[in-house]
């Protein structure tokens, strides 16, 4: 046991030279001499180079008492572990994430590297659990970017359907071109001016991440069918235009019969 200072008083006699909170922190400390703390958040002997006494037994341990919204949970721990190892384990109840967590114990949220005898937890201690105000603003900036993203997703889809679709006739008018078949004009006026309004449209959409790229693709392409068109525009200015006439075949007039007069 730790042995405790003391020091003269003015009147001859002797006063504590330690506060009782001081005195509880030094033998709280004396208890965690000798132990170490795995990663794993295990407490077990502290390892040394050579021989020394033997294996001190681990302390026994304490039950929680953890109160998290509505439910309550009674949870085992050692007493010299800190409140980041006991969030762990409560991971496993709550489902809710270390990092993710507050702990409350005595009206003051305590920090993960604070150990349970220091605050002063004992057994059958209560605590009160809930989610880090952090957190809660990092999910919902999570959520409303989430949210962003599954819109321009959506708008983009959109968009690709009609480029598809516009697409598919830029591919006929370029067939018939190249069989030497004039089109009208303003077919292919047409096509340039809808692929230019789903190409504003693209621009208009903000887009980050993955819907960033498949915004990229989608403008790629409208871009292409463009370039296409314009090139197409000036090879079918060059053709003629087929007239088709109709040859029509003539016959002899038909002979008419004369007839005979009788008075």
């Amino acid at each position: 046991m730790a042995s405790v200072m003391h020091r003269s008083s003015s009147d001859g006699g002797s006063s504590s030279g330690w506060s009782d909170a001081a005195a509880a922190v030094a033998a709280a400390a004396e208890d965690r001499a000798g132990w170490e703390v795995r990663p794993s958040g295990m407490v077990v002997q502290a390892r040394e180079d050579g021989g020394g006494a033997p294996p001190r037994p681990p302390p026994p341990e304490i039950r929680v008492r953890v109160k998290y919204g509505g439910a309550r949970h009674e949870v085992s721990v050692s007493p010299i572990a800190t409140f980041g190892q006991l969030k762990k384990l409560l991971a496993a109840r709550t489902g809710l994430q270390p990092a993710d967590q507050q702990l409350t114990y005595k009206g003051r949220a305590r920090g993960n590297t604070e150990y349970l005898d220091a605050c002063g937890v004992k057994n059958k201690s209560k605590m009160v659990l809930a989610e880090d105000p952090a957190s809660l603003e990092r999910r919902y900036i999570e959520r409303q970017k989430n949210a962003k993203i599954e819109s321009a997703n959506r708008a983009i889809g959109a968009i690709a359907l009609e480029v598809d679709k516009l697409a598919d006739q830029v591919t006929s008018i370029e067939k018939s071109i190249s069989r030497g078949n004039k089109v009208a004009e303003v077919q292919i006026t047409t096509l340039i001016e809808l692929l230019m309004r789903h190409a504003v449209k693209l621009e208009s959409i903000p887009a980050v991440g993955d819907s960033s790229s498949q915004k990229n693709i989608q403008a790629k392409r409208v871009q292409k069918c463009v370039e296409t068109l314009d090139v197409l525009k000036v090879s079918n200015a060059r053709l003629q235009a087929v007239v088709v006439t109709t040859k029509w075949e003539t016959f002899d007039a038909p002979a008419t019969t004369k007839w005979e007069l009788f008075d």
